[in-house]
């Protein structure tokens, strides 16, 4: 396998076409792929794809992926608190819409959240971001591409 780095999937919130070209891009490229959720999800059987189901509770799973995941992996999450987390540990961390999350903007993003966070509690902001489109969809194909070139040195 391609030195052993692996793909994480926070899959509670990942949207269907996220999963899908996840789900191609391990098999083309022979990477093990990791969904962890707190519920059964149904997944194509393949030595590569593998599901963990954690309890149900606030950030099981993030807590889980933080704990996994080594430098050299590849996750996927729209969580920012557990991007935080991954990033320093030379995680290379993608949301579904294609943004790289990096040392260099973790903390603002961090911060931006925090903020619409606490609008949304005092009902200030109402609502989340706006529905997947197919924009979305290239976007993270894109980035996805980008980084797992970057990542993965095909063995000679």
């Amino acid at each position: 396998m391609g030195g052993d780095m692996k793909l994480w999937v926070d899959a509670d919130a990942c949207p269907g076409p996220v999963r899908d070209i996840l789900l191609r891009a391990s098999q083309r490229l022979r990477l093990p792929i990791v969904f962890v959720a707190n519920k059964t999800l149904s997944l194509p059987r393949s030595e590569l794809v593998s599901s963990v189901r954690v309890g149900s509770g606030l950030d099981v799973a993030d807590q889980y992926i933080a704990k996994q995941a080594q430098s050299g992996d590849l996750a996927v999450t729209q969580d920012i608190p557990l991007a935080a987390l991954l990033v320093p540990k030379g995680v290379v961390v993608l949301d579904p819409r294609g943004e790289l999350f990096t040392e260099d903007n973790i903390s603002e993003r961090l911060s931006v959240r925090n903020f619409m966070q606490e609008l949304r509690e005092s009902g200030v902001v109402t609502g989340g971001p706006s529905g997947f489109s197919s924009q979305d969809r290239q976007q993270f194909a894109a980035a996805l591409d980008r980084e797992l070139a970057r990542l993965h040195k095909p063995r000679p």
